[in-house]
């Protein structure tokens, strides 16, 4: 596997070469998707895109945890945490390396 990062750059790189858009255009329509998907989950909204996965926002509550080194109990404040589902489809294209 490569250690390639894809940035908002290369997406907006990607979405000139496609679309057709200025590269100054592309960029403010990547950031503007970003923005709103952002948004969405920071409301509590769910963002489901389909054919590639489900974003939601997931409350944890207060429990105690346990320092590993120490063994000490320590209390972990309730918070809100960022999780993804990956849909079937790109399970099934991860699984088998394929690029579209």
């Amino acid at each position: 596997m490569s250690e390639k990062t894809l940035t908002r750059m290369d997406l907006a790189e990607a979405v000139f070469r496609e679309v057709g858009l200025s590269r100054n255009e592309s960029a403010q329509l990547v950031e503007q998707v970003l923005d709103h998907v952002s948004d969405a989950l920071v409301a509590g909204q769910t963002v489901k895109i389909s054919s590639f996965g489900t974003f939601s926002v997931r409350a944890k509550s207060a429990r105690i945890g346990r320092n590993p080194k120490t063994g000490d109990e320590v209390p972990i404040s309730p918070r809100r945490v960022l999780t993804f589902r990956p849909s079937h489809l790109m399970k099934d294209r991860v699984a088998a390396g394929k690029k579209k």
